[in-house]
């Protein structure tokens, strides 16, 4: 959008957030006439006496050609919340930012977000857990969102890569900045499977009391929050306190009694949250189990009509490849690649010496497409 630097410029003064935004954007129409309105005008527009010093002193010392450089030097996208690529999730969240930063691919409307969150120092029971459920929710389909912090965080996010999946890391501080420091390569790998996400602008450090606004984020992306191993003071006890206020699922893992890491999850299991064993009482509570069946259903389809023959040609006795491509009328070259592809998606298994199969699910899929 035209109007984007003077947003990000907005997020550059301390003080200016929500409530600020809208009352400047309902006033004046659009942020460009805000950012150079005197203050007799910003008075006009229901700012505070304070906000408005903090404007006219801040504004002057601000370039935003230079602000704009710096955030396509780091390949970071602006999303307002007029964007039409702002996620709708986080909409719906009273104090929502006006202003989302991005690295890497964060398609927010096609994806299903569960964030995963815990303490910095887990038990080896958490950090198994962790990676058993973060791990099967990635496979079917779910993007893991956590806070790129030691322990339960990293571990989640970690998890879901392994998986084959997306994770989304919310930070803290500007996205210019790694913290923990030690987290760099799994940040890295993060944005290249998924995004990294904050309000800050570039150059906020991590302070303590970014990180509860960064948990709403996490939150409000989502459709629900998992908590597996938090103490009575754990942070992620505030992410899970903010879930409910904004209308999301809590589950919490259940923990040993004598446990200081499970204190924090066996109560919120007390207080109503739901009890999770497994990936499937995740996808059960959120209605998403038949959609992630369909989503794997659609995965196993023929893609293409050299897949479409090949399907034809398998059946439940194994086939050599050279019998494939007679049956099928295909170079050896063709029906090697497409197998290969195949496989992958899990349509097609090879038995040895050659040999392929039709999968269970992609016979049954098969079947239900041409009777």
């Amino acid at each position: 959008m035209s109007d984007a630097r003077y947003w990000v410029g907005f997020t550059l003064i301390p003080g200016i957030g929500r409530a600020k935004f809208s009352q400047m954007e309902q006033h004046f129409g659009d942020l460009q006439r805000a950012w150079h309105a005197s203050a007799a005008e910003l008075r006009m527009a229901g700012l505070d006496n304070r906000s408005i010093e903090a404007i006219v002193a801040r504004r002057p010392k601000i370039s935003l050609d230079a602000e704009m450089e710096r955030l396509e030097r780091y390949k970071v996208k602006v999303l307002t919340w007029k964007d039409p690529a702002y996620p709708s999730r986080l909409k719906e969240i009273y104090d929502l930012p006006p202003v989302l930063f991005v690295r890497g691919s964060f398609a927010a409307e096609e994806e299903w977000f569960l964030a995963v969150v815990g303490t910095r120092r887990p038990t080896y029971y958490g950090r198994e857990v962790t990676e058993q459920i973060a791990g099967d929710l990635a496979r079917n389909g779910i993007t893991i969102v956590s806070g790129l912090a030691r322990g339960i965080d990293a571990t989640a996010h970690r998890a879901a890569l392994d998986a084959g999946g997306r994770s989304i890391a919310v930070f803290g501080c500007g996205l210019d900045i790694v913290y923990p420091s030690d987290h760099v390569k799994l940040a890295r790998e993060i944005m290249e499977r998924g995004a990294l996400v904050s309000e800050f602008p570039l150059g906020t450090r991590p302070k303590a009391d970014n990180f509860p606004r960064r948990n709403r984020i996490m939150s409000g992306l989502s459709l629900g929050v998992l908590v597996v191993e938090a103490g009575e003071g754990s942070g992620a006890l505030i992410t899970a306190g903010l879930a409910l206020e904004q209308n999301r699922e809590v589950f919490a893992v259940p923990g040993s009694v004598l446990s200081p890491a499970s204190r924090g999850t066996n109560r919120l299991i007390q207080e109503g949250a739901k009890l999770v064993r497994d990936s499937y009482d995740i996808l059960e509570e959120l209605n998403l189990t038949m959609a992630v069946q369909q989503l794997e259903m659609k995965e196993l389809l023929p893609a293409t009509e050299t897949e479409s023959l090949i399907l034809k040609c398998l059946s439940t006795e194994p086939t050599h490849i050279d019998e494939v491509g007679r049956q099928c009328g295909l170079p050896i070259s063709a029906v090697s690649s497409t197998l290969a592809m195949m496989e992958l998606k899990g349509a097609v298994k090879q038995v040895g010496g050659m040999n392929y199969i039709l999968a269970r699910e992609a016979r049954e899929e098969y079947r239900i497409r041409v009777e």
